[in-house]
């Protein structure tokens, strides 16, 4: 009787991962049935999503994540988490993929997929648009260079010879740098561009960006390749059409694809 249980038991396991498997490689079919591609995001996360004065879910991500569902045949629908739980929610199948900028990387793709990289970001350097003395991130030595800490850009400024004012994040360094209280700040590319497209007047200027960028992609649950081969897809369709263009001018008023 043992032996029959313990043979019940192994079958039983084997259909459940049987199961379980067919199930993760079929939830495209299952996306298209449901006619909805769910998407985690945090909604607090400017330019990239977050709720507009009317109360709406607006901001880069949230386009492309629409752009991308209708390439695939279906609506987008947002379920909106805070970014300490939000790819755990993939573990627990709350939605079919993230995006939320997530940065593509090694730890991450060990436990899921990603797509293509849709976006990219690299460090700038960040001076007065009249400030010519400062041209590369070696001109750096002896200046004043507004940063977070502990943050890699402030690493980066430290290794340039800089001496750092500290900050909380990007608009307390910008605001030193406009006011004289720093000489620069090394800081996310991508940031100065949000900050410039609200605010086009501003006298400030990139310097110098390091060649090497950091990828965001889309993230799914592993042992799902059609919806992975799809949102490629998608996203390969809208690059090709414009509308990632249109999408990524409105929030950076540049190409953030590379």
């Amino acid at each position: 009787m043992k032996w029959t249980h313990t043979l019940l038991a192994a079958a039983a396991a084997a259909q459940l991962v049987f199961a379980g498997a067919a199930q993760a490689g079929s939830n495209l079919e299952e996306v298209k049935s449901a006619g909805v591609l769910k998407i985690g995001t945090e909604g607090t996360y400017a330019p990239f999503t977050y709720h507009d004065a009317s109360g709406a879910l607006v901001g880069f991500d949230v386009e492309i994540g629409q752009a991308v569902a209708e390439k695939i045949g279906v609506k987008a629908e947002f379920l909106e988490g805070k970014w300490d739980g939000l790819i755990a929610g993939l573990d627990a199948n709350r939605y079919d993929a993230v995006i939320n900028q997530v940065g593509i990387t090694e730890e991450r793709k060990q436990k899921y997929d990603f797509s293509e990289p849709y976006i990219a970001s690299k460090a700038v350097l960040i001076v007065k648009a009249d400030d010519d003395s400062i041209k590369s991130f070696e001109d750096l030595k002896g200046k004043k260079a507004a940063q977070s800490l502990t943050s890699n850009f402030g690493k980066l400024a430290t290794a340039s010879g800089a001496e750092l004012v500290g900050t909380d994040g990007f608009d307390q360094s910008i605001q030193l740098v406009l006011t004289g209280r720093a000489d620069a700040t090394i800081n996310d590319s991508l940031s100065f561009l949000d900050f410039k497209k609200q605010k086009p007047d501003a006298p400030v200027k990139i310097a110098a960006e390091k060649a090497d960028a950091d990828y965001s992609g889309i993230i799914i649950r592993k042992g799902e390749p059609e919806l992975l081969d799809a949102i490629n897809k998608a996203l390969a369709e809208i690059k090709a059409d414009g509308t990632y263009d249109a999408i990524s001018q409105k929030y950076f008023g540049a190409d953030v694809s590379k």
